[in-house]
């Protein structure tokens, strides 16, 4: 199936690069993390870098992509010029080699490439962490079109496959069925490795479908995205395999409210904490608190988890444009578990949500 989406730019993004390396006192980063490399050029290819300086742009990479790279580059509507050199070590040290200081992603950067860098350079070399996440994390419209398409995608898919969630089936059978649904619908794959977890499995929050099948009483968590275009959506349900019981009743309902609130307290300035805490706080008073095991959320994007995290230590504002999940959870070892996620779209009086599958009651 073709999708329709608007056309996606890269036209200034290299500039807001350039301006944030600003602040830090560096004229010139050297671009090593893929995802990083894409969204600042649109080069989609598994080998390259980009070197930025204050005044221009590069793309390294080898001669497997002479005619690709040229190609993405143009339609993305960058300016970068593109260096075909398999070497791409020696290619930087040319370009860099008018710069008193070069920043490097610290956290994207091989040891062993950073220290032929240190023998090759004359330049001070500048770590950081973060300066494209950030600015990643604000997404233009573009963005945001590939992320809902495909958020309904997955919605559809799981209206379609609805009717499976049964006992006898298997938690594989049912993570095919629904990534064979993806990419019928036109979504180039999922977003990640799909999660049906069901009965005990479902207290694992990154449980993999196994050949366990679903029985009558069993929690039936299910986490899924899918990939359009490089972008992700991430949602999970839990559903009701026959008769739940009284605890499974009450843990549902219980993390359905308190994913509720998280998503009511999502806005333009508000802290990442204060959603965490929002999510965290109805679930610890009721007496589950130990068993809600991770954050209440994290970015989407060009990866699953991006920039902002939610989480009880980052004090970070969310800013309009971000999209970011929220999902609470309560997992009971031997028992099973819930969790209850949505993406949505931070905008300046409140959210957007992407994902709209109806939530189990």
């Amino acid at each position: 199936m073709q999708l329709d989406l608007p056309p996606l730019s890269v036209e200034g993004r290299i500039e807001r690069v350039q301006a944030a390396l600003e602040k830090v006192a560096v004229r010139s980063l050297l671009v090593t993390d893929l995802t990083n490399v894409r969204w600042c050029s649109g080069f989609r290819g598994s080998a390259g870098v980009l070197v930025i300086h204050q005044d221009s742009s590069l793309l390294i990479t080898d001669h497997r992509y002479r005619d690709q790279a040229q190609d993405q580059l143009k339609a993305a509507g960058s300016q970068a010029q593109v260096c075909i050199e398999s070497d791409w070590i020696k290619a930087a040290t040319e370009a860099l080699n008018d710069s008193t200081a070069v920043a490097l992603e610290a956290d994207q950067i091989t040891w062993k490439d950073q220290s032929r860098l240190l023998d090759a350079l004359t330049a001070e070399l500048v770590p950081t962490v973060g300066v494209i996440a950030e600015l990643r994390s604000v997404k233009d419209a573009a963005e945001v079109s590939r992320i809902e398409t495909a958020a309904n995608i997955v919605d559809a898919v799981f209206k379609e496959c609805r009717n499976q969630f049964v006992a006898g089936i298997s938690e594989r059978q049912l993570a095919r069925m629904l990534e064979d649904g993806m990419r019928a619908s036109g979504a180039d794959g999922p977003a990640y490795e799909t999660i049906v977890a069901a009965g005990p499995n479902a207290a694992l929050p990154h449980a993999r479908a196994s050949d366990r099948c679903l029985t009558d009483g069993d929690l039936l968590v299910i986490d899924a995205g899918a990939l359009v275009d490089g972008y992700r959506s991430d949602m999970t349900r839990t559903f009701f395999i026959g008769t739940p019981d009284d605890q499974s009743l009450r843990i549902h309902d219980l993390v359905t409210r308190a994913q509720a609130a998280g998503v009511a307290a999502v806005c333009a300035g508000a802290e990442a904490a204060q959603v965490d805490k929002a999510c965290r706080d109805l679930i610890s008073d009721a007496g589950y608190g130990e068993a809600f095991l991770h954050g209440s959320g994290h970015g989407v994007g060009l990866d699953i988890h991006e920039l902002p995290a939610l989480r009880h230590d980052n004090s970070a504002s969310l800013s309009a444009g971000q999209v970011v999940t929220v999902e609470p959870g309560i997992y009971l070892s031997g028992y099973g578990g819930v969790r209850v996620e949505d993406t949505v779209l931070v905008t300046e009086d409140g959210c957007r949500p992407l994902t709209k599958y109806p939530k189990e009651s």
